[in-house]
Order: C-alpha cells, then sequence, then structure tokens
C-alpha cells in the first residue's frame, strides 16, 4: 500500500514528470505533485501513475475533444470521493464525465478537473458535509468509533472526525483517513505491532544481533555506504558503531580505500561479536550454570590507531 510505496520523485510517466511527494492519501496511496509537457501542475497517485491510467494533465483530453485522438477512458476509476460513470457530451471544447460522489449526488465533471485533483467531491465537502449519508457518526473504522464531526478540516476540505481508540485514547481524524483505511487506531496499533517485532529480536548490551547478521547497504550518509562519510575538503572519513558508541577507522583519499577498511572493521567488530555470542549461546545451552558465572564479554577499545577486541570467549 501507501507506505510501501517507492520514491517516484524524478520518474516519467506518459507525459508527467513526478516532483515531489505529497502529504495526502487517495484511497491510502500516495499522491505525488507531477509536471506535465505542456507545462501544467497536477496531482496523481501512485497506483494511477504505475498502472497508466494517468500520463498526463489532461491536454490529449483537450485535443480528442477538438476532434484529435481518442480520449482517455475513466470509467470505473475513483479521484477522491467520485467515482466516473460514464462519458458525458463535451462542454466549451472539454471532455466531460459523468460521477457520482461518494455522498450519492451525480455531477458532469471536466476531465482535466479529475485529473488535476481540483475535483474531489460533488461539492458536498465545501458544504461542510450536511448530506445525511457523509455522517459517520457511531460507526467503526478499525479500533476507532466515531463519535462526532468537528468543525476544522485537512488541506483537501476532509472534515475531521472526533474519534474514541479502544484503548481509550481520543483524536481527531479527517473521513478520506477513516474511509481509505489510513488510519485504524490512535497509533496503538502500529506502536503493538513494533513491540511485537522488538520481542522477537535478540540484544546483547543494547546490541540487536539480528540486525549485525542482516545488515544491508545503507544510502543514508554523504558516499551511500555505511559508515563512509565524504570530508568537504576531499577524502572519506570511516567510522564505525557497537554497544551505542562511535569509533573512529580512519581517513582515506579513495572511495574503494574507505569502503575496504569498514569492511575490515565490520569483520572484525560486528562479525566478531556475533561469532562470540553464539559461541557462548552454545556452551551457555549445555551448561546453564556456567552461563551464569560466565556473561559474554566483548568490548572494543581503539590504541595506536587501531581498534583491538577484549572477550572472554575465544573465535
Amino acid at each position: 500500500m501507501a507506505g510501501k510505496s517507492s520514491d517516484l520523485t524524478g520518474k516519467r510517466f506518459g507525459r508527467l514528470c513526478v516532483l515531489e511527494k505529497t502529504d495526502e492519501r487517495w484511497s491510502g496511496y500516495i499522491v505525488w505533485k507531477c509536471v506535465c509537457d505542456c507545462g501544467n501542475e497536477i496531482l496523481a497517485d501512485t497506483r494511477r501513475l504505475k498502472r497508466g491510467t494517468i500520463r498526463d494533465c489532461g491536454c490529449s483530453s483537450r485535443h480528442s475533444a477538438n476532434g484529435g485522438k481518442k480520449a482517455e477512458d475513466l470509467t470505473g476509476q475513483r479521484f477522491g470521493n467520485l467515482t466516473v460513470i460514464s462519458r458525458a457530451e463535451n462542454q466549451k471544447k472539454r471532455v466531460c464525465w459523468k460521477c457520482r460522489c461518494d455522498c450519492g449526488n451525480e455531477k458532469i465533471i471536466a476531465a482535466r478537473k479529475l485529473k488535476a485533483g481540483t475535483a474531489q467531491s460533488c461539492g458536498c465537502q465545501d458544504m461542510g458535509f450536511r448530506h445525511a449519508k457523509l455522517d459517520l457518526a457511531g460507526q467503526r473504522f478499525g479500533r476507532l468509533t466515531v463519535l462526532y464531526p468537528t468543525d476544522e478540516k485537512n488541506k483537501k476540505l476532509s472534515l475531521y472526525w472526533h474519534c474514541r481508540c479502544t484503548c481509550g485514547n481520543e483524536l481527531d481524524v479527517s473521513r478520506d483517513a477513516l474511509l481509505s483505511g489510513a488510519k485504524k487506531s490512535c497509533g496503538c496499533l502500529q506502536q503493538e505491532a513494533w513491540d511485537g517485532i522488538k520481542n522477537q529480536l535478540t540484544r546483547v548490551d543494547g546490541t540487536c544481533i539480528e540486525w549485525l547478521e542482516k545488515r544491508k547497504y545503507r544510502c543514508d550518509n554523504t558516499s551511500g555506504f555505511r559508515g563512509v562519510n565524504r570530508m568537504k575538503q576531499g577524502g572519506y572519513r570511516v567510522t564505525i558503531g557497537f554497544k551505542g558508541k562511535r569509533f573512529y577507522i580512519g581517513k582515506y583519499r579513495s572511495f574503494q580505500e574507505a569502503v575496504q577498511a569498514r569492511l575490515e572493521a565490520e569483520e572484525l567488530v560486528h562479525e566478531g561479536f556475533v561469532k562470540r555470542y553464539r559461541l557462548w549461546q552454545q556452551k551457555a545451552a549445555q551448561d546453564a550454570e556456567w552461563g551464569t558465572q560466565n556473561p559474554l564479554i566483548f568490548e572494543v577499545e581503539r590504541k595506536n590507531g587501531n581498534l583491538h577486541i577484549i572477550s572472554n570467549i575465544n573465535s
């Protein structure tokens, strides 16, 4: 779903180039700000971009309305609270579609407004959701029970509803977030899931064994490789973290030298720690009393410019 979507920034889909990610969600999918080759900017969600159901800002629809190529078929597609029912008669040389709003109303809307995201409802949102079918009070969404509407709306003019979570917390959630399933609790559901993951991990002195065994390349630093940072004056500075501390390895002229130094440090520290822990674990499983009397010792210290290991378990 949305949260797992890859970064589309800079990618092209037809005549559209993705500029940036927005905070909005349409039916649970991330909404992206895009620019068309004609210069117009529109909003489009991940699903429509990847499926190819939207490939321009609507400019091709204008061409088709003037007798050009065939217009894109939007039948069955959703745009906010609108579902496209069928093609309607062109208005002012614009391709138009008959749409049904979630509130039950039907309205004729230009294709360019649907694609640009400027039309999200029949207008009921602008009227403050006074329509009876929009009343969510008493309904249940995940762990949230809707209590009453507030006077606040988000940027999409989606009304906030005051809700109570099964854990007892109360919060305001937008109508779109409730209906799309983007919000199912006050946050306790995510916290419980995270706590469940944490309970399955093995930690020794604050260090996660599973993380060290399955670590992957990271791109959250200045070089793109973990522990290797490009310096402003040139060259690369290499460090390694262990038990909440960061140890300096050295400075290197080339990226390859820096990466090699980092890998050697990982073999000494991270892999050495995991190997000794597994050896200690096996021995402790065979003799519980020994394990209690001999807790694992594995420390790192830096002497004379090099890293050294202090341990009571021989590798």
